[in-house]
């Protein structure tokens, strides 16, 4: 459950999450679409939740029923035509330096262009599954349109949208028979041609889905229309008597009230044109800190610029709501106002209702704006105002530091209009010590005059959430980064005479000791709670525990049968060890109220192996019958064959390091011979090195293969080494980035040695590439371990730390705290050192926060001054991911060019001895002083640094 917060609090720092639709129902998807989509909020009137399970941890199998928007969705696109060039890969350089489009090789294309199978989502009762139809990669076309940069969020104006948000082509719902088959599809009808579907859910008695629908009008799309369809009939109508209502999905798009009303953001009917920019500025853009202020934040992008821009941002962000009911009736509730979120109690009694309000910033994105939180009545009567949050610039950088003020404001999921939240009791800092650090409050949606918020836990750590189940039972999380420590808290939230008491208290990086997250059954009401398990003749309290199942041989994850009050565990099922991996997904026997019974027990699991792609069944207790309910093709045939190997081997310092070794099919290295490799990763961070030798992944999972995937150069006969651990460990009081590249180099070092020693691949012909923090990592290995290399792919990276001085990835100090951290981590500084063919590729609308599109055009510069052996290639219209299908096959066109020229024919270093290369390259950067780094042609470390210093700015 921690680990799901986590991981959807760490994209909500993305903007572009925050247009995932409101849906909680579980989405299978194919293990094709390996990219990992923004995590909607849980919501009550939907079917399986994410929440509900450990497979919330595997969010490659999951995401929100709508697709999400932005460049990191992933499935969504076409094959559709483009005016743009495309040509086949050539070895001429004179074409490669020409304008237009290329293609990859057949073989590397075909499996991009493979068409997607259907995502998957079950109906609140699990009688039925819906298919959602999904198109191949997009045209550029689709990325080419205006968008508005606004406050951290790109609108497309047309639409009053998201951009580039992807979506479903068409559904279809099949019964899910008692045998486990399916029903012949029942298609949804009545969706007009061509028609975008967004949005998709389920209400809460299953009989309706409320989805909204974009149609293309002069090359553009259509505003969203709310669109509703009878499950049973399979007919689908627009949910508004009048065609002229459309939905503002910046950010809220609709929700179930019950199970005939939906409360619906609307673009006001009153709202006009656009405001126009002033030809002539109202006065100069002042930026002020008289009052001397400490306000230290990320370098953030699509920021508000000026007024006009603020001005912008209320005209598309400002929504009226609507309470639509099924019966065609409709009516507005509240004011216009730049609603966030909407939030039914679980009653349906009362609606948690955010907006965000003036003034904005011009240094932060609108997730720190002023908002407030509101309880109305479910008709739209305003109750009370709960927090009016003050423009929260000055949040610190420090891992752990939140906004001021009541945040995570929520529903209980186990009671009818009970609200929670957490206040800090540091101001926000982490680096405050202070006892309690966190306190976690309750209160009714109507408190009676005079009633105060109840206590219900104090925390030394930082708040990470709450599972509750009843009364009886809650399961309250804390964890605090610096040391990964994480603590799970038992309460009774009906029992103030009852004190809390740890359930686990362990290090998050420690995944051998992972007891597992506790599953959660859905309520009628549509909230998920935890499941409590009733034995025969036995009055325990149990619960089931999800695991990952780390093993130093791979994960086997498992369930368990968990006594909440003794602590007494029984293991009552586990993935198979040998071929399958296998995982449980979703509890599916939780239709009924009350305790589950063990006889009784439905789950829904997962089961792949290296060569079999992924395919869900259930499981039914007592007799663990097993019945198969997809049958997914395989979505690559011509690498069904291929080799997978999770392989171990030793840094020089005693870290254990795992990375999986594919091979291509019918490859013999009796026969074959070493061949060219493609080493592909991306570094992390440990606290200890005995958390950082531990074994993560299966080596029986399925090879996901995504649109631009290293593996696809095993098409080109091609060794590929992928994600191998790049451990950088900060034990005590020492900070990981303090000996970076020392670390980087070992790491790289003994996972080259490991693959040359193995016969697979040849020491003169491996490539080194990454994506983000492993372009970083890419151009670091290329300046300092050149004989390690011969060429190098860096995509979308951040080469000069200089120009993230606030901090970046997770170091928190700043670049004044840290000067040479920041100076000997940054291969722009090491430019002169790079003398290994290196291909810079970058979106130019990259928005993520630090990989500012001019890192690499600066890094460019640096290296052509150096004359290094480079290339940079910008692609239109692309973000930090790609998408389009134009940018995406001229990406693996670029690489798979790179990798032809520069290291399959590379002969440069096989005269030389590895011993006699390696002197070279240590001779050459001295990377590991006690000083923490140094370049041999300054004699004094210090001056160096003072010398590096005067080139940052």
């Amino acid at each position: 459950m921690m680990r799901f917060q986590r991981a959807c609090h760490r994209l909500s720092l993305s903007p572009l999450c925050h247009s995932s639709p409101p849906s909680s129902s579980l989405l299978l998807l194919p293990p094709k679409l390996s990219t990992l989509r923004c995590c909607a909020r849980v919501r009550r009137f939907s079917g399986t939740s994410l929440m509900s399970s450990r497979a919330a941890s595997r969010l490659r199998c999951l995401a929100s029923v709508s697709p999400g928007a932005g460049e990191d969705a992933g499935g969504s696109s076409s094959n559709g035509s483009s005016a743009s060039l495309s040509v086949t890969a050539t070895d001429d350089d004179e074409l490669a330096l020409g304008t237009g489009y290329r293609l990859p090789p057949p073989e590397i294309r075909d499996i991009v262009d493979a068409p997607p199978v259907p995502a998957l989502s079950f109906s609140p009762h699990r009688d039925k599954i819906l298919f959602l139809k999904r198109r191949a990669l997009p045209p550029l076309a689709d990325l080419a349109r205006p968008e508005k940069k606004l406050a951290g969020v790109r609108i497309d104006g047309y639409c009053n949208t998201r951009s580039r948000m992807s979506f479903y082509t068409g559904l279809g719902i099949h019964q899910l028979l008692p045998d486990g088959t399916l029903s012949p599809e029942k298609e949804i009808t009545g969706i007009p041609d061509g028609g975008k579907i967004n949005f998709v859910t389920w209400s809460s008695d299953g009989k309706h889905l409320a989805f909204s629908i974009r149609v293309d009008e002069n090359g553009n799309s259509s505003k969203p229309i709310v669109w509703v369809a009878d499950v049973d009939t399979g007919e689908a109508r627009p949910l508004f008597k009048s065609q002229d209502v459309y939905l503002n999905a910046i950010f809220e798009s609709f929700v179930w009230i019950d199970d005939s009303t939906l409360l619906v953001s609307t673009i006001p009917s009153s709202r006009g044109d656009p405001p126009k920019k002033p030809l002539v500025p109202s006065g100069p853009k002042t930026l002020s800190n008289e009052k001397q202020n400490v306000v230290q934040v990320r370098t953030f992008q699509d920021l508000l610029k000026d007024e006009y821009d603020a001005d912008l941002f209320d005209y598309y962000a400002t929504s009226q709501l609507v309470l639509a009911s099924l019966d065609g009736t409709a009516k507005e509730v509240g004011p216009p106002a730049v609603y966030t979120s909407l939030d039914p109690s679980t009653d349906h009694k009362y609606l948690l209702i955010s907006s965000l309000h003036r003034p904005y910033s011009f240094i932060v994105p609108c997730g720190r704006f002023p908002k407030k939180v509101e309880v109305w009545t479910a008709d739209g009567r305003f109750v009370r105002q709960l927090c009016d949050l003050p423009l929260a610039e000055d949040i610190p950088i420090v891992a752990n530091s939140v906004r001021k003020g009541m945040r995570s404001i929520n529903w209980r999921a186990d009671k009818p209009s009970t609200l929670y939240w957490a206040e800090t009791q540091d101001g926000g800092d982490a680096k405050v010590e202070v006892s309690p650090r966190d306190i976690v409050y309750m209160q009714s949606a109507e408190p009676l005059a005079g009633e105060e918020p109840e206590v219900l836990h104090k925390l030394d750590l930082r708040y990470g959430g709450i599972s509750w189940c009843d009364d009886t039972l809650a399961l309250v999380y804390e964890s605090w980064y610096k040391t990964r420590r994480t603590r799970t808290w038992v309460t009774s939230p009906g029992s103030n005479d009852v004190t809390p008491r740890i359930l686990f208290d362990r290090s998050s990086e420690d995944v051998y000791s992972d007891p597992g997250s506790t599953m959660l059954r859905r309520t009628a009401a549509g909230t998920y709670v935890i499941a409590k398990i009733k034995k025969e003749n036995d009055e325990g309290t149990y619960v089931l525990l999800n695991g990952s199942g780390a093993t130093p041989q791979g994960n086997v994850p498992f369930l368990d049968l968990f006594d909440i009050n003794t602590g007494n565990k029984e293991r009552i099922w586990e993935s198979d060890k040998e071929k399958y991996f296998e995982t449980v997904v979703a509890l599916m026997s939780d239709q009924k109220e009350g305790d589950l019974k063990m006889e009784e027990l439905k789950i829904l699991t997962s089961k792949e192996s290296k060569t079999e792609n992924t395919q869900f069944s259930l499981q039914l207790w007592p007799d663990r019958k097993v019945q198969q309910i997809t049958n997914f093709p395989h979505p690559y045939p011509q690498l069904a064959s291929l080799q997978k190997e999770m392989i171990r081997y030793q840094r020089k310092d005693g870290v254990q390091l795992t990375a999986t070794l594919y091979l291509p099919p019918g490859y013999d290295p009796s026969k074959d011979g070493p061949l060219p490799c493609l080493f592909w990763s991306y570094p992390g961070e440990f606290k200890s090195k005995d958390a950082a030798s531990q074994v993560r992944g299966s080596p029986n999972e399925f090879a996901g293969i995504g649109s631009t995937s290293a593996l696809l150069w095993l098409a080109r006969r091609f060794a590929i080494l992928s994600g191998p651990t790049i451990p950088i460990i900060g034990e005590g009081d020492e900070e990981a980035n303090d000996r970076y590249v020392e670390q980087l180099v070992a790491s790289a070092e003994a996972a080259v040695d490991e693959v040359v020693r193995r016969g697979v691949a040849h020491p003169s012909k491996i490539a080194v590439g990454g994506h983000s923090y492993g372009a970083f990592m890419t151009a670091n290995l290329l300046a300092h371990a050149p004989h390690l290399f011969s060429c190098g792919i860096a995509r979308s990276g951040a080469y000069n730390r200089t120009l993230t001085p606030f901090g970046f990835q997770n170091e928190d100090r700043t670049l004044w705290e840290a000067t040479n951290v920041y100076v000997e981590m940054s291969p722009f500084m090491s430019a002169d050192k790079i003398k290994k063919p290196i291909l810079l590729i970058h979106g130019e609308e990259d928005n993520n926060p630090g990989t500012l599109t001019m890192q690499s055009d600066r890094f460019f510069n640096a290296l052509k001054g150096h004359g290094a052996l480079c290339r940079l290639v910008i692609l239109p219209h692309e973000s930090h991911g790609y998408s389009a299908r134009e940018s995406i096959m001229h990406v693996l066109w670029e690489t798979d060019r790179w990798l032809q020229k520069y290291c399959v024919p590379n002969t440069s270093d096989a005269d030389t001895s590895p011993d006699q290369s390696k002197e070279e390259s240590d001779s050459a950067d001295k990377v590991a002083t006690a000083t923490g780094g140094g370049n041999p042609e300054f004699g004094d470390h210090e001056d160096h640094s003072k010398f590096r210093r005067s080139l940052l700015w």
